[in-house]
């Protein structure tokens, strides 16, 4: 049976690759899955879920197909309402289901993250999906690795069944990716393993951020630690979607930025110096779009807020 439980939400340069991996189905050689050194810790890969049925069987069939098997599989559900629930069951005991009340996604990493005790923890949203050999690669990198704390991959990214080609700015980087992070969300959460003590050490997803709560906690963990690459495209996204997080926040996602930049500038001891005046910058460039945005729609009172907002900082831009 299904363990159902019910929760109220309230250097190196980083990058390590060997042959690029060019679709789901191609197999990486059992050599590089089976070596003696093969980390044999137990993740806790973690799946928030709301009414996502019809996506939610292929993320978990791509979870228990796994090449490396010493895991346990977390689905945090917001009581969904469709056949989520049918479709869990029908995967027996494999599965740990968390039924929570509805929040974001924010609270349901979160829960899953205080639910479990393994070391480390993977993410995976629930209309994406693994290659088989995803953990076997990522663990061993990271047991190669053992200064980093978080790790991440490369992606393909699909819609309506086509592979979409990415734009330069959406390709993953290794190492110190802090002001790759400041443009946009530069780490996908389904791509990451990260240790237990990373989020002791920086916090939390931040719940009040309905959506863009990924791009928040990266500012933070790049701030203070590098990430490494495992360099071949491990992890699939289908996009495209008006039922995507994304898309039913899009008009409000540049204001969440500017205030997960304003959160971060606000924590004088986190940031260097030169982080710090990248960004200022970054929160210049967002407020001008987003007030010029404004200005175009009639906004005049909004605009004239985000317009002025980076003039508040008490910041001397000309040091680093």
């Amino acid at each position: 049976m299904n363990n159902f439980n019910s929760i109220g939400s309230n250097s190196s340069n980083g990058s390590h690759s060997s042959n690029p991996i060019e679709g789901e189905e191609e197999s990486v050689s059992s050599a590089l899955i089976r070596g003696k050194n093969l980390m044999k810790e137990n993740v806790s890969v973690i799946i928030p879920t709301y009414n996502r049925g019809p996506f939610l069987k292929k993320a978990i069939e791509s979870v228990l197909s796994q090449s490396y098997q010493e895991f346990e599989l977390v689905i945090v559900d917001s009581h969904s309402d469709d056949d989520t629930a049918a479709i869990l069951k029908g995967f027996g005991g494999r599965l740990t289901v968390l039924q929570v009340a509805r929040g974001n996604p924010a609270a349901a990493r979160n829960i899953g993250i205080s639910s479990t005790h393994t070391p480390l923890i993977a993410f995976l949203d629930s209309d994406d999906w693994w290659h088989r050999d995803k953990l076997s690669l990522q663990l061993r990198e990271m047991d190669e690795n053992p200064a980093y704390l978080i790790s991440h991959t490369q992606e393909i990214w699909y819609s309506k069944g086509k592979i979409l080609r990415q734009r330069r700015k959406h390709r993953k980087y290794p190492g110190w990716i802090f002001d790759k992070c400041l443009p946009l969300c530069a780490v996908s959460p389904s791509t990451v393993i990260a240790r237990r003590e990373l989020f002791d050490a920086v916090g939390l997803f931040d719940e009040s951020f309905v959506c863009c709560e990924d791009y928040e906690l990266w500012l933070r963990v790049s701030a203070r630690y590098p990430f490494l690459l495992v360099d071949m495209p491990l992890t699939f996204k289908d996009g495209g979607r008006e039922d995507q997080m994304s898309r039913i926040h899009r008009v409000g996602m540049d204001k969440l930025r500017i205030r997960a930049l304003l959160k971060i500038l606000s924590e004088p001891s986190l940031l260097s110096k030169a982080q710090r005046l990248l960004a200022v910058r970054e929160l210049e460039k967002k407020c001008r779009i987003y007030g010029e945005g404004c200005i175009k729609h009639g906004k005049a009172e909004e605009a004239k807020y985000y317009l002025k907002l980076p003039e508040k900082l008490t910041i001397d831009k000309g040091r680093t």
